[in-house]
């Protein structure tokens, strides 16, 4: 996965994130998109994010990940 540094995150526009109202799981390109999933499980495991975030979160990164 290349190194998004925080410049290039905050020039992301907000439909290249997972949750764009809050701005996480940026997904810029498909290493992005397979991370922005594990870690969306991982904090719904945890707790921390709901089923529909979640369920969200991966419908992108799957669209993001079948078209590479």
């Amino acid at each position: 996965m290349a190194k998004l540094t925080s410049n290039e995150r905050n020039d992301l526009p907000k439909k290249e994130f997972g949750l764009p109202g809050e701005r996480k799981y940026p997904m810029p390109d498909a290493s992005h998109a397979a991370n922005a999933k594990a870690r969306a499980t991982q904090m719904y495991d945890k707790g921390l994010l709901s089923l529909r975030a979640e369920e969200s979160i991966d419908e992108k990164a799957n669209r993001i990940l079948n078209n590479k």
